[in-house]
């Protein structure tokens, strides 16, 4: 007889349970907090019934079709087996498994209830996408489907049929196996292999099956549209006239073999099922296979060009519309290489607008001279925006302030987690500016933070660089808890804060301090007493993820920047809607197409870097609050399909565009992560024509990045700068990329400019393309250039000497003078100190063949246009490190050297255009050497 458990077991077994419970459910709670604190349980909900709606509804039915066909195979088993060697064997296995017969069949109907339930849930967005389908009102030009066919309900009728075919599958076998164990199927027996009952529930099952395999040849056809082949994406000549009546033909060929399956039910012969099966494997083979390939190999390939031309042209024209690069504007630049003096008098408004600040290399800076305390940092990249400053737009190199309690002396956990809560400060310095010393102007620095940008909240409690968790607003005491930042006038050295902004989640009593003890594994939780009531705590604080969580549907730039709106701190986060099932449309991989020189060496990440996609759009643009984490996305694009989808299955997520402040719209700019991927996809599919792309001879790609990260580095990154484009009347802010020829050499073969100003040309994409007989330099070749030139391989080699280091910065491109200027900031750094940070010291300038090397911008431009550019630091920002009248004499005198040795050179050489130009830069070095020294 059992001994009945004790009182204390019952116990002990209860709280285990209840343990148990709650460590299971608390992630699960913890996660419904955060999206009630940020106002976005609806995302959390819809996401959550549906993926338990799928769960259940394909769990029930996966399990009910296996497990109802096991039954039936067992219940219709037949009560006397033929004697046999190989039926005494399965006896065997009959007599080990009838005694838990039933406890078995419970164990596999949970288990298919399971598996089947977990693969139907991951696709939560599919079935959202296909129940929410919005028409894109384009037609494809192969089936006149509407595109959102191809992008939101092809995906799920092939995942329906993909499912039903491997329930069916595993169900065949498994009844197949049951009745093999029981003796349905008796290969032993040649008279009658098989009983009635298996042979009329295996033909029903193997039926179904091949008549779902119709369905799918059918269904095929249409995936062709999206099928990737050595040319192109979509459907080939082949495609149209061998491949898709192939497949309407092994769809009728498939009917007719199920209906043969569905025959043997009254038929005692698997002849002809066999036969059905047989003649359609064939046919797939010969019909979809070989048929296809001799089309290929002797209609196609020796006219391919022509062939395959009107499918080139659907390929070209849906992967422009599908990328956003159909409204490309292609203009012809007919760029010179000659200079001549007063060249850039007609570009004074990009050229006050050069940026020296490189926000790749200035992260040492910032920390040396903006850092202030150990326990705050900044990003290793910082971030390009723009402010008006006196009525002028300006350049600004902007970061926060952010914590960081890896820089803190004192480690413990009441620091880590209740006292070192929050960053401090937004600073900003202009782009085109530096003092005597080469230091940055700043704009908005220091602690407590100057007011260069009016007067803000500079606390961040979220952002880039934050604890996994932070306790605030604790007791309400004279003597605040949180360390707020540092200040000499208090009489322990810093000021404290208790946090009054409404994010965060109340710890509220003991129940939820449990909860959150649970979740980060800390006893302390519960038992500090700086913790009660009236504490929040602070997590998921990272503005990127906050947004990918309220928005699991959005793919998400990788470089959210800060900036000052509306007297408050916002992250200003891009996102992305992506599909892979637009018709024609070029695949491209995110990863390898968002990745270059500055991404790959600084670490940043793309959300869903690995999803291959042939359509995106900047549908979102999204904020997050620095000092309450409110998160609020706008929509941007207002005609994008796939946003308004979205929205129909997230109501009241999305805010109208017409909401965002003007103070934000200021600040919007053209993300970095879209231009990548537009820019690569634009390399090949600038070429409009169907024989020119197949050609090939006109691709692009992007140039190796010179500057920071070395020649062996990856592409070029895009670059933030206000410029004037030539044929414009002012000057915009713009992300810009230079283009060389592919497979070819590495001067520049175009370069392209897409407005980031909000306003009616947001977003337009303008190309300067480059006559293939001129040969512009690109910018490897200007890096080697710079390198290569005596007077500046001989300065670099004395700047790194004696202990410094030079740090070469961004290499700009930028279209003035009726050709290309290129201008490269050149940081010294001291490597005998660990405090040593870059400091601009000389500017780097090329303009065809000609470089200019000095300590000023000015001086640099007037070495290369024959001592006079045509632009004059007076009244414009753009100064650099010293430019008093020694210097000018100094740059003049070297200028008139050089044209002299230029001059001489040409001479010998017999070409007196050259030497023309010489003597025109002689007299004007002369000219300038006179005022300077006059000015002594």
């Amino acid at each position: 007889m059992m001994k009945k458990p004790s009182p204390l077991a019952i116990t002990l077994t209860i709280l285990a349970v209840i343990t148990g419970a709650l460590v299971a459910l608390s992630g699960f709670y913890v996660d419904w907090l955060w999206f009630n604190s940020v106002g976005f349980t609806g995302v959390w909900s819809t996401v959550l019934t549906t993926k338990v709606a799928l769960f259940v509804i394909a769990g029930l039915l996966t399990s009910l079709i296996i497990s109802l066909n096991i039954f039936l195979a067992f219940r219709r088993r037949p009560f006397y087996v033929p004697t046999s060697v190989e039926a005494d064997n399965l006896e065997r296995y009959r007599a080990t498994i009838d005694p838990i017969r039933k406890l078995v069949f419970a164990g596999i109907v949970l288990v298919l209830f399971y598996f089947g339930g977990t693969s139907a849930s991951n696709l939560w967005g599919s079935w959202l996408l296909f129940s929410n389908s919005t028409e894109f009102g384009v037609q494809d030009p192969q089936f006149g489907l509407d595109i959102s066919f191809f992008a939101f309900r092809l995906p799920f009728f092939q995942t329906l049929i993909g499912w039903g075919i491997s329930t069916l599958i595993l169900a065949t076998l498994a009844s197949a196996a049951v009745h093999y164990l029981y003796g349905g199927i008796r290969p032993q027996v040649p008279q009658e292999r098989t009983t009635v009952a298996a042979r009329v529930q295996l033909s029903v099952l193997l039926g179904l099956i091949v008549l779902l395999k119709a369905v799918a040849y059918y269904f095929d056809r249409f995936a062709l549209a999206l099928k990737e082949s050595r040319l192109i994406t979509g459907l080939t000549y082949t495609d149209v006239n061998a491949t898709l009546p192939a497949k309407s033909i092994l769809a009728a060929i498939a009917v007719i073999c199920s209906l043969l399956f569905f025959a043997n039910i009254v038929r005692k012969s698997w002849l002809l099922p066999a036969a059905g099966t047989a003649l359609m494997v064939g046919a797939s083979v010969l019909i979809a296979g070989v048929y296809p390939g001799a089309v290929q190999q002797f209609q196609v390939k020796p006219s391919e060009s022509s062939k395959e031309a009107p499918y080139i042209q659907r390929n070209i024209d849906a992967t422009r519309d599908a990328y956003g690069i159909a409204g490309v504007e292609m203009k012809d630049y007919q760029a010179t290489v000659s200079t001549n003096s007063g060249q850039l008098a007609n570009d004074a408004a990009t050229i006050a607008n050069i940026r020296l600040m490189d926000p790749n290399v200035l992260s040492a800076t910032f920390r040396q001279l903006q850092q202030i305390k150990p326990y705050y940092s900044f990003p290793e990249s910082l971030d390009i925006d723009r402010y008006t400053v006196n009525g002028v737009q300006r350049d600004a190199v902007v970061a926060v302030r952010e914590l960081n309690i890896e820089g803190n002396p004192s480690r413990n956990w009441i620091n880590d987690h209740l006292v070192y809560t929050h960053g401090f400060g937004f600073v900003s310095a202009f782009g085109n500016t530096v003092d005597a010393d080469g230091k940055p102007n700043f704009l908005v620095g220091d602690l407590p933070p100057t007011t260069g940008l009016g007067k803000f909240q500079p606390r961040v409690y979220f952002g880039e660089n934050v604890p996994d968790y932070s306790i605030i607003g604790g007791p309400k005491t004279d003597t605040p808890v949180e360390f707020d930042y540092p200040d000499d006038a208090s009489a322990n050295g810093q000021k404290n804060y208790t946090y009054t902004g409404k994010g965060g989640v109340p710890m509220g009593g003991l129940f939820k301090k449990l909860l959150f003890a649970i979740q980060y594994q800390e006893q302390r939780i519960v038992l500090s007493s700086l913790i009660n009531s009236e504490s929040k705590i602070l997590y998921n604080r990272s503005p990127r993820d906050r947004v990918a969580k309220v928005a699991p549907w959005l793919t998400i730039d990788g470089d959210p920047y800060p900036a000052i709106v509306d007297g408050k701190i916002q992250w200003i986060i891009d996102g992305y809607t992506t599909s892979s099932g637009y018709p024609y449309s070029q695949t491209t991989a995110l990863g390898a197409a968002t990745t270059d020189a500055l991404t790959t060496n600084s670490g940043a990440v793309t959300a869903q870097r690995n999803q291959n996609i042939n359509y995106i759009r900047n549908s979102v643009k999204a904020t997050v609050d620095a000092y309450d984490g409110t998160v609020v996305l706008y929509q941007w694009d207002e005609k994008d399909p796939v946003l308004k989808t979205w929205m129909k299955a997230f109501p009241n997520t999305v805010t109208p565009k017409s909401k965002m402040s003007k103070e934000l719209l200021e600040h919007i700019r053209y993300p970095e992560d879209m231009f990548r991927v537009q820019r690569d996809v634009l390399s090949s599919y600038h070429v409009q024509t169907a024989a020119a792309f197949y050609g090939g001879q006109d691709f692009w790609r992007v140039p190796r990045d010179p500057s920071t990260f070395g020649a062996n580095a990856g592409a070029q990154p895009p670059y933030y700068m206000t410029l004037e484009m030539p044929g414009t009347d002012k000057p915009t802010f713009t992300l810009t990329t230079p283009f060389v020829p592919r497979g070819g050499r590495e001067n520049l073969s175009a370069f392209a400019v897409v407005d980031s100003n909000n306003g009616p040309n947001y977003g337009k994409i303008t190309v300067l393309q480059l006559p293939r007989s001129t040969n512009v330099a690109g910018p490897s070749q200007v890096a080697s250039n710079f390198e290569a030139k005596p007077e500046v391989a001989n300065s670099l080699s004395l700047l790194r000497q004696g202990g410094s280091d030079v740090v070469l910065g961004n290499l700009l491109t930028l279209p003035v003078g009726g050709g290309l200027l290129y201008v490269q900031p050149v940081y010294v750094r001291a490597t005998s100190n660990t405090a040593a940070y870059p400091l601009l010291q000389k500017v780097l300038v090329s303009f065809g063949d000609v470089i200019g090397f000095d300590s000023s911008l000015k001086g640099a431009l007037d070495q290369v246009f024959g001592g006079n550019s045509g632009t004059s630091s007076s009244g414009s920002p753009v100064t650099s490190t010293t430019n008093n009248a020694s210097d000018d004499l100094k740059s003049a005198l070297q200028n008139a050297r050089q044209a002299l040795a230029d001059g001489n050179a040409a001479l010998a050489k017999g070409d007196f255009a050259a030497y023309g130009r010489a003597q025109d830069r002689l007299k004007a070095a002369l000219a300038a050497a006179i005022a300077a020294e006059g000015r002594k």
